[in-house]
């Protein structure tokens, strides 16, 4: 697909969201990269349950890190991180082919620092009722995706 999106969770905890989000990469043609301590093992029976029959077609690749991961990936390519503290609503970011996707763990978001470093690249997703802290990932990360292939015209 041109616009091969990648989808990056840093420290994954929640296997059944995993596996779901593997299924989305798939039916959309994006790279899944999983960036350890993983909360679950690759193998785990939940993660394959929810990805269903499809996990083992999900072009995933798996990072001992966050600074490997960062080291792997072209400088020049687009980040978008999506946290509730971003700043910018992700429907006013322009998406690139081939834009990493960046989002964080279920419990704890993406690294403080990491936020704070990239706040120009930071997004969240708009929510209109203040009782919801965040959306699930798997949401997110659906949202995420959708729009970026909407605006690249795919």
């Amino acid at each position: 697909m041109p616009h091969s999106l990648n989808v990056v969770l840093v420290e994954p905890e929640i296997p059944m969201n995993t596996g779901t989000i593997g299924r989305l990469c798939l039916a959309t043609g994006s790279t899944l990269h999983l960036i350890e301590p993983l909360g679950f093992e690759i193998s785990d029976r939940q993660l394959k349950r929810a990805g269903l029959d499809y996990w083992k077609y999900v072009d995933v690749k798996t990072y001992s890190g966050l600074e490997v991961f960062l080291k792997s990936i072209p400088p020049s390519a687009q980040k978008v991180f999506f946290s509730t503290k971003g700043e910018k609503n992700l429907f006013h970011h322009t998406f690139q082919p081939g834009a990493y996707l960046f989002f964080g763990s279920e419990t704890r978001g993406l690294p403080q620092g990491l936020v704070r470093s990239n706040e120009g690249q930071t997004y969240r997703i708009p929510q209109y009722d203040e009782r919801v802290r965040s959306i699930n990932i798997a949401n997110a990360v659906s949202v995420a995706v959708y729009e970026a292939i909407r605006q690249l015209g795919v």
